[in-house]
């Protein structure tokens, strides 16, 4: 089953585009661009169809050459036309992360907030 919540309005962090690369952090596998992202998650293409509240380790490669690892959950996902980049489109939502990890994407992202 397939769900989708795009409804701006209920992300507590703003999403931004950032060049930010992500793979699955259990094992070896390639690296894909981050379609957005913001402290509350990200949303990424993807061939595979997860389903909804799978949780995984997230490994988010960043600009400056650092890479630091989170645990998420996927929120919603969506089938995409045929001939799009991908067949889904897919929201996680970052349920756990260092608070090194937490300050150095917020930084990454420009957010001068103290984290806690």
């Amino acid at each position: 089953m397939l769900e989708a919540n795009t409804e701006e309005d209920r992300r507590k962090y703003p999403r931004l585009n950032v060049p930010i690369l992500y793979r699955e952090a259990s094992f070896f596998s390639r690296r894909e661009p981050v379609i957005n992202i913001g402290l509350g998650g990200i949303r990424v293409y993807s061939d595979e169809e997860l389903k909804i509240g799978k949780r995984l380790e997230l490994e988010l490669f960043l600009p400056d050459k650092t890479s630091l690892v989170c645990t998420s959950r996927v929120v919603w996902q969506k089938l995409l036309p045929e001939g799009a980049v991908a067949k889904y489109e897919i929201g996680f939502e970052f349920l756990g992360m260092s608070p090194d990890a937490l300050r150095c994407l917020a930084k990454v992202l420009d957010f001068q907030q103290p984290v806690e």
